[in-house]
């Protein structure tokens, strides 16, 4: 069998709700750019919804991590501690501010990381740090928060794949001082492209509303009056529409990740009983959204992963996709670093299809698949 259909993607939206209700109103009342009504509903609703007060939307989960640092006064040649293994927006935004990201490796069990190993990679220079929330498990937070505040450095949430995480049933976003959502195509909820950042200090908050719209004074007396240099981070009336939607469905999102991923980790459990797969975990006391359920593999070579990507989406259309590559691979921050976890989880780790509308049987024939194509190769 060759089917180049994929038939199960890793990830794609669900539109189920009032969206094109509300994204036709947006469009045949004429407010489409970065005015409208739609822009604070979806603000409100998602403060609501996390618990967290004053959400700043914006463009996307890349210019809210940029914002949450600027609003910090990170400055050139200012350290900034980040997980190796993340998506390499957390380490831009750093960069975006001319300062320096520092790499620290992962727990191998939990993915994220941790105050210890945060501790290994403090320096001198070093006024802040970005726990990501990998895959949709917190980070240790209030450790986090503790081993901070102790050291009188500052704390970004990168929350970009966590929306509705908890740690005693606290939502990701609300322990640090500022945090980052995403609300991309491929997220728990989707505006297309968007994102939301949340800042506890008042100024800071206040600075970041100024420069995400190009530093426009909106309080002075003055049209088009510029007190700073600031960005073009605005959301779109017509995405806030779309996100409004999605976020009156988000208890549904979330029910239907935890009904997949319970699904996926009862039919794989014998994998990793063999020794074959390591499946995700979820301390006491956390709770872990899935954004994407994830796996490693444990007893395979290191082109295994790609070969069996390969054969789940060229024989079955099962697509499948790697762990985020380190941050010291990659060309830019490419350095010496001893970062063993990191570097194991980004060789073999896999994602599998999780999103809304995926049945029970639908996650039983991939899972059923996955193992076959898993223990043929762990046989090489």
């Amino acid at each position: 069998m060759n089917n180049k259909i994929i038939r199960f993607q890793v990830s794609k939206p669900l539109l189920s709700g009032r969206e094109k209700e509300y994204a036709t109103d947006a469009i045949e009342t004429g407010w489409i750019s970065s005015s409208g009504k739609y822009i604070e509903l979806f603000e409100s609703a998602i403060s609501k919804f996390l618990q967290i007060e004053h959400g700043i939307a914006v463009s996307n989960g890349t210019t809210a991590l940029h914002l949450s640092c600027l609003a910090m006064g990170l400055k050139p040649g200012m350290d900034v501690i980040v997980p190796a293994l993340t998506y390499v927006a957390s380490a831009n935004a750093v960069k975006y501010c001319g300062a320096n990201p520092i790499f620290a490796d992962v727990d191998p069990y939990t993915w994220t990381v941790t105050p210890q190993l945060l501790e290994k990679a403090w320096t001198p220079n070093t006024v802040g740090v970005i726990p990501v929330h990998l895959f949709g498990l917190p980070a240790p937070m209030i450790e986090i928060n503790e081993l901070c505040e102790s050291r009188r450095a500052w704390c970004v949430e990168d929350c970009a794949e966590s929306f509705g995480a908890k740690i005693n049933d606290r939502t990701t976003g609300s322990f640090a001082d500022a945090s980052a959502f995403s609300f991309f195509g491929n997220k728990i909820i989707s505006t297309g492209e968007g994102g939301m950042v949340f800042i506890k200090d008042h100024e800071k908050r206040a600075l970041a509303k100024l420069l995400k719209g190009q530093g426009m004074d909106l309080d002075s007396d003055r049209r088009y009056w510029h007190s700073i240099v600031g960005y073009n981070y605005r959301m779109t009336n017509v995405a806030a529409a779309i996100g409004l939607g999605q976020v009156e469905m988000a208890a549904f999102h979330l029910s239907e990740r935890r009904r997949i991923a319970k699904r996926y980790l009862q039919n794989l459990s014998g994998l990793q009983e063999k020794g074959l797969i390591q499946l995700p975990i979820e301390p006491p006391g956390y709770q872990n959204v899935y954004w994407l359920f994830s796996l490693v593999l444990k007893s395979t070579n290191k082109k295994s992963r790609q070969k069996i990507s390969q054969v789940l989406l060229n024989n079955f259309g099962i697509e499948t996709r790697p762990f985020f590559v380190p941050m010291h691979h990659l060309p830019m921050y490419k350095g010496e670093f001893n970062l063993p976890n990191a570097d194991f989880l980004g060789d073999n780790g896999m994602n599998l299809p999780t999103y809304s509308g995926l049945t029970d049987h639908d996650v039983d024939e991939i899972s059923d698949i996955l193992e076959r194509v898993i223990t043929k190769e762990s046989r090489l």
